[in-house]
């Protein structure tokens, strides 16, 4: 990319979840901000959608490949800022979801707030009387 001065990459191929971070390496590599990558999914959102459209499917990613091209054109360095966190959460619903939630985040040392509107905490789960598949009591 040094020889031609280009200062953008545009990869069009499966999942950005397995690739992007090599070629964000690699831009970084070249004093390049990772944040000019600009990925295109042709294969999911593409080729496996439109597989029995093969004409489709081409067209479907050469417009991707397009829109990826006017995005990078346009893409701006993203600046990333670290900031301290206090380990606090509040939690808002004491049913099933809120009470699994606080007791994850307590067991990885967050002071937890929780808060209920209602006397009593368990959700719609306090108002069942047995659950499936055991018929234990819900509470």
């Amino acid at each position: 990319m040094t020889e031609s001065n280009a200062n953008r990459l545009i990869v069009a191929s499966c999942t950005p979840k397995t690739h992007e971070p090599v070629f964000k390496s690699v831009l970084e590599s070249m004093d390049l901000d990772s944040s000019y990558l600009e990925f295109v999914n042709i294969r999911e959102h593409s080729s496996f959608v439109h597989r029995n459209d093969k004409p489709g499917a081409q067209k479907v990613a050469e417009d991707a490949i397009r829109s990826a091209v006017a995005r990078a054109a346009v893409l701006e360095p993203i600046l990333v800022k670290e900031v301290d966190i206090t380990k606090k959460a509040l939690i808002i619903g004491g049913g099933v979801a809120g009470l699994t939630a606080g007791i994850d985040l307590a067991e990885q040392g967050f002071e937890v707030h929780l808060v209920e509107k209602n006397p009593t905490i368990g959700g719609k789960m306090a108002k069942l009387d047995r659950t499936f598949p055991t018929d234990d009591c819900s509470i």
